[in-house]
């Protein structure tokens, strides 16, 4: 889920996706000696808030920053001082993650490279999609619970959890406490973000019984199968299993929390989410491309765009240029890819995601939704 500028978070899924196949989700205890319980599906809990009151004296004691978000919780929400003052005597400062965030992004080609084909590699592969497979077959009746509540049929949900940690596979490494410190105490430029993530952070662990330091994500501060920050599991994470706890890490509540998270955006039930276009000429060049563009099937007519499906009725659309290999590749976007692009502002990403669940679904066996469109290069078809 987007916590960084796009271009940053854009960069991270793919190093994601590239590191592990294993969880990396904390089990045992800490390495200061704090007395950690870990729930059997591998969500961190804590046993006793006096878990974190180790001592020690990390880069962020006595830094004015967290004294000042300090002062913030104890007035508004009620925290014991004492209490955060040890928490942060403990809090490392990471200079990677700085170095991360900060190192220059490359420029913007002009001409097709063939960067989609590449970033579309690194998640339709053989094993994610069987292991898509896999996992919704497991977890079959919460997909299907999740689609009656909220609209948001199950390949996406699965496709989601897919791109973003290989279904729980690969969840960060990073101590989630760690990271949002040090991009809100030392990365200026998105301070007051990550102070806000940092503080609701430290309000969800304690509302939901977790250590602060158990927990372990992105290099952003992203947790759980479905990589959300802290300030959206506060809006849309949902307790899908009905155990009393939201927890990320927990494969049904993380299904309940992505269907949720669409169907706050306005996911259109039973409607399509992307269609290929034909280009003729070079009009489709010349025009504004992305998610949050809107054309008319009659303006993107006139510029040589033309729809392959009947959209009758679906109102304007979305033009989405790919880089592929070979030339650029055009789809149209309808309202539930923009809504996929709420998660991450990435026209790739949307796209993977949407192929990747287009995939699943064919593979799972069920009929393919009305408008869907295979890949034109034919890729799918020999995964």
């Amino acid at each position: 889920m987007q916590a960084l500028a796009p271009a940053l978070f854009f960069l991270l899924v793919p190093m994601l996706a590239a590191c592990s196949s294993n969880p990396e989700i904390a089990t045992g205890a800490s390495s200061r000696g704090a007395q950690l319980k870990v729930s059997a599906r591998g969500s961190p809990h804590a046993g006793s808030r006096s878990a974190v009151l180790a001592s020690g004296r990390g880069d962020y004691s006595g830094y004015p920053a967290a004294a000042r978000l300090i002062d913030k919780l104890v007035r508004e929400e009620g925290f014991d001082r004492d209490y955060l003052t040890r928490v942060f005597a403990r809090v490392e400062r990471q200079q990677w993650i700085l170095d991360f965030v900060n190192r220059p992004s490359g420029g913007k080609s002009s001409g097709p490279t063939g960067a989609w084909s590449r970033y579309r590699a690194k998640f339709l592969t053989q094993d994610n999609i069987s292991n898509g497979v896999a996992f919704w077959r497991r977890h079959e009746s919460a997909l299907r619970r999740a689609q009656a509540e909220y609209g948001v049929p199950p390949e996406y949900i699965v496709a989601i959890l897919g791109v973003e940690t290989h279904y729980g596979g690969y969840t960060g490494k990073h101590r989630v406490i760690d990271a949002l410190a040090t991009l809100a105490f030392d990365y200026p430029r998105r301070s007051d973000y990550f102070t806000g993530e940092l503080k609701q952070f430290l309000i969800m662990s304690r509302d939901e019984g977790l250590d602060p330091f158990q927990p372990k994500g992105s290099y952003a501060g992203a947790m759980g199968l479905g990589q959300f920050m802290p300030t959206s599991f506060h809006k849309w994470a949902v307790d899908f299993d009905d155990n009393g706890k939201r927890d990320l890490w927990d494969p049904e509540d993380a299904i309940g929390s992505v269907a949720n998270y669409f169907a706050s955006f306005g996911w259109h039930k039973g409607e399509p989410v992307a269609v290929l276009a034909r280009s003729t000429g070079s009009g489709a060049r010349a025009m504004k491309t992305g998610f949050d563009t809107s054309y008319s099937l009659d303006t993107l007519g006139r510029n040589g765009v033309l729809t392959t499906a009947d959209l009758d009725g679906h109102g304007p659309v979305s033009l989405i240029e790919l880089d592929a290999r070979g030339g650029y590749e055009y789809w149209l976007g309808l309202k539930n890819f923009y809504v996929i692009t709420r998660y991450n502002h990435s026209n790739y990403y949307a796209m993977a995601v949407h192929q990747l669940a287009q995939t699943l679904r064919s593979r799972y066996g069920a009929a393919r939704p009305v408008l869907t469109q295979a890949d034109p290069t034919g890729r799918e078809s020999m995964l």
